[in-house]
């Protein structure tokens, strides 16, 4: 059974941090793309960074220099450091497993960051 578990999330302040962790189990964990992604009311999901199973990293323009993301591959975990918080960065962020040209394709269940005064 393929589970992606998220921790993590909560509330913080502008210019405060948070770091996402996302548990992976039930697939070979270093033939996966990892990813982020997230999803604010009534927008879209969108991709905030990715990491591929070669260690290559892409991120979106507006979260460059503040976001890191990196693997442990020894635990099959995928990490998000996120720093320089802003309000807009509130959103749910999802992990995800995609095994390129397969139909392989996981996602986690969410955890909610709240950035606020």
């Amino acid at each position: 059974q393929v589970q992606l578990v998220e921790s993590g999330g909560g509330l913080v302040q502008p210019g405060g941090s948070l770091r996402l962790s996302c548990k992976v189990s039930g697939i070979a964990f270093n033939a996966y793309r990892l990813g982020w992604y997230r999803q604010a009311p009534g927008k879209q999901r969108e991709l905030v960074a990715a990491i591929s199973s070669e260690g290559n990293t892409n991120y979106r323009d507006s979260v460059k220099g503040r976001f890191s993301i990196s693997k442990d591959i020894n635990n099959n975990t995928v990490y998000l450091q996120m720093n320089s918080l802003k309000p807009e960065d509130t959103a749910t962020y999802y992990c995800n497993a995609l095994r390129l040209f397969s139909a392989s394709n996981f996602w986690g269940q969410g955890t909610q960051v709240t950035v606020s005064l």
